[in-house]
């Protein structure tokens, strides 16, 4: 798959970033835990000037501080992932053509079918990974984005030669 034309990259936050579960304490309070080799492709990607917003139909400080420290964007309580999609592109100037979206259950299903590109982790839904062209050898939350931002920057790397 070319991914050399991407400019744009939107994450689902639960079963990309994380493994999809949640760890509740006796107070009712949420951890999750995220993958630093995910951050550091996130950081290398930024750094080659994509662009890339996490989305999440939750609001949720513990995304909220995550996308801060990774100096991305988040988009909290999105019931609509096509219609944020759609926004992020106005607001970016980007193209959907110029999108790529990484799902990995049915609410995606819509978004991912609207981009230019689509991906999901190893473990993402049947229905999801029916329509992704690109599928990580990593399960959610295992380094998917690290792998994303590899195979995105030595394409770049390649078609400069």
């Amino acid at each position: 798959m070319d991914l050399s034309n991407i400019r744009l990259l939107i994450y689902d936050c639960d079963g990309v970033l994380t493994d999809n579960r949640v760890i509740v304490s006796e107070t009712g309070e949420e951890s999750a835990v995220f993958n630093r080799g995910d951050g550091m492709g996130i950081r290398l990607l930024r750094e080659a000037g994509i662009r890339q917003v996490i989305i999440s139909t939750e609001v949720n400080p513990i995304v909220e501080h995550r996308a801060q420290k990774l100096k991305i964007s988040v988009l909290h309580a999105v019931e609509d992932k096509l219609r944020a999609v759609q926004e992020c592109c106005e607001q970016n100037d980007i193209s959907l053509q110029e999108t790529m979206f990484i799902g990995n259950d049915v609410n995606d299903l819509e978004a991912m079918k609207a981009v230019g590109a689509c991906g999901c982790p190893k473990d993402a839904e049947p229905e999801v990974l029916a329509i992704s062209g690109w599928v990580s050898e990593k399960n959610g939350g295992c380094g998917v984005i690290r792998q994303l931002s590899r195979e995105i920057l030595n394409g770049r790397k390649d078609a400069g030669k």
